[in-house]
């Protein structure tokens, strides 16, 4: 199951991928995005993640297989 993190230092807050994948992403008390639960993503939600990794105006979202 592929993993999607969000690298912090690339991150500019837009919440984008929040808006895509709700319950893939989040944005933290630092504002700026991260993952929700990596370690455990739901396979129905990987379309999502994927569409929100090609969205990300900074390409901050990687995928770890």
């Amino acid at each position: 199951m592929p993993k999607f993190v969000v690298k912090k230092d690339a991150c500019i807050g837009c919440g984008l991928c929040a808006g895509v994948a709700e319950a893939v992403f989040t944005i933290g008390s630092d504002g700026l995005a991260e993952a929700i639960n990596p370690d455990e993503l739901d396979p129905s939600l990987v379309p999502a993640a994927e569409d929100a990794l090609e969205q990300c105006p900074v390409k901050a979202i990687e995928k770890e297989d």
